[in-house]
């Protein structure tokens, strides 16, 4: 997911103006641009609004004209307004930039074009990397094109971890969910995580439930009968995780409406700052807008371990991007989609919006080291490869709401009920015995 909410309050937003390739989505969308050209629509996430409008001008061509149309700011909300269009077979939606967990639902529902021959083989060649690949195959087809990965790492200032006593573990990537919240307990310090009753506490629970060996369902292929896992040792080590925070001094006061944007300002304000988890945009949100010697106390660790001696599972998310099933123009469409995802597209997401790359190459750009400390751009690739992704199923929506709505507040979380009960009623709901 990309950043699963987008970004509110105390983040940099970047603004620009409407030009000639940025119509914002409103009534019904003219199918030729002003001078009789074709125009295919491409639907976006505000993240890395100004790139993208510059890749929809640098990959129209003589034959078309690519107009971008702004999706709301959730992903959520993302998801209700592409799946009423498509459902009603909108023509309209020639290109649309889909959470990697879309890709499925929209696939086995009919709204995704298939990429198909050489077109299959360009978007998912070797250099890309693996997770991003495995996001956009749904019953051993492609369905859209990786344009960008996303990871989280643990966002700290070193000097807080030095006091801490807890920056040795931090930079070997050892520490634990369990000794971050307690450094941050013991220092005057939070912890900063995403908790509202949303997509990003979806996130937060299944990388908990990854990081301790486990999955939230597995057997996704089953559709509705897939196997419930989460009421299982793993399930309980990250409702534990949830709990100790919950009932410490170190979470945010906001814990249970807390997104994305809504911890940023705790690393720098009153106090010795806090530890977050948090996407890979943290880095040049903080560059340039807090003083040289604030951003030189900006410290990354790899994401937190749920339970000692396991690895952890990072969350990984992203953008895909996806060509709708009704489009006029489809193989215009897979064109001009295999050219914004094109390695140029990436670097550039990268290097100005800190949108990372899906393909391994792109890591390797001079443009982009020189942008990023290279122990970062290690470590986001690092957590890209070796980080857990939700699960891949047509019913993906139905399961994060019902783990969201068991799972939150997160002062409500016991590991003796909160797994079990989130179980049943994953298998309700799945079975249309429950509603969300």
């Amino acid at each position: 997911m990309g950043d699963p909410q987008g970004r509110v309050a105390g983040s940099v937003v970047r603004r620009v103006g409407i030009g000639a390739a940025l119509v914002l989505a409103a009534g019904t969308l003219s199918a030729c641009s002003s001078d009789g050209k074709p125009t295919l629509n491409w639907y976006i996430n505000p993240d890395g609004q100004a790139t993208l409008t510059s890749l929809a001008e640098r990959c129209s061509t003589d034959d078309y004209d690519i107009a971008i149309q702004l999706l709301p700011t959730g992903a959520t909300d993302q998801r209700t307004q592409l799946a009423r269009r498509l459902a009603a077979n909108d023509s309209s939606t020639d290109l649309m930039s889909l959470d990697p967990v879309f890709v499925a639902e929209f696939a086995n529902a009919g709204w995704l074009a298939e990429f198909e021959g050489d077109a299959a083989d360009a978007v998912v060649d070797d250099d890309v990397l693996s997770g991003p690949a495995d996001t956009v195959q749904w019953d051993d087809k492609v369905y859209a094109a990786p344009q960008w990965a996303n990871t989280q790492v643990l966002w700290y200032r070193q000097s807080l971890a030095e006091q801490a006593g807890i920056a040795d573990a931090l930079q070997d990537g050892t520490a634990t969910w369990s000794q971050v919240i307690e450094a941050a307990s013991e220092n005057g310090a939070t912890v900063g995580v995403q908790a509202d009753r949303y997509e990003a506490y979806m996130v937060w629970i299944n990388s908990l439930v990854q990081g301790a060996g486990g999955d939230i369902v597995s057997d996704t292929e089953a559709g509705v009968d897939a196997q419930v896992d989460i009421d299982s040792d793993a399930g309980r080590a990250a409702a534990a995780v949830v709990q100790q925070l919950a009932d410490s001094p170190a979470a945010q006061s906001d814990l249970s409406v807390s997104r994305e944007g809504t911890s940023l300002g705790a690393m720098y304000g009153d106090g010795p700052g806090e530890f977050m988890t948090n996407w890979t945009f943290v880095y040049k949100n903080y560059e340039g807008t807090v003083s040289e010697e604030e951003f030189e106390d900006l410290a990354w660790a790899r994401y937190p371990r749920t339970v000692e001696g396991e690895e952890s599972a990072p969350p990984v998310g992203g953008i895909d991007i996806g060509v709708g099933a009704f489009s006029e123009h489809p193989d215009w469409a897979l064109e001009a989609a295999q050219c914004v995802t094109d390695p140029d597209a990436q670097l550039q997401l990268a290097v100005n919006d800190g949108l990372m790359p899906a393909r391994a190459s792109v890591y390797e750009e001079q443009e982009l080291v020189d942008a990023y400390d290279a122990g970062l751009l290690d470590l986001y690739r690092e957590s890209i490869e070796a980080g857990g992704t939700r699960p891949k199923s047509a019913f993906y929506n139905q399961i994060s709401g019902a783990v969201q709505s068991t799972w939150h507040p997160p002062a409500s979380v016991d590991p003796e009920k909160t797994p079990r009960e989130s179980a049943e009623f994953i298998r309700d709901v799945l079975q249309g015995k429950a509603l969300l």
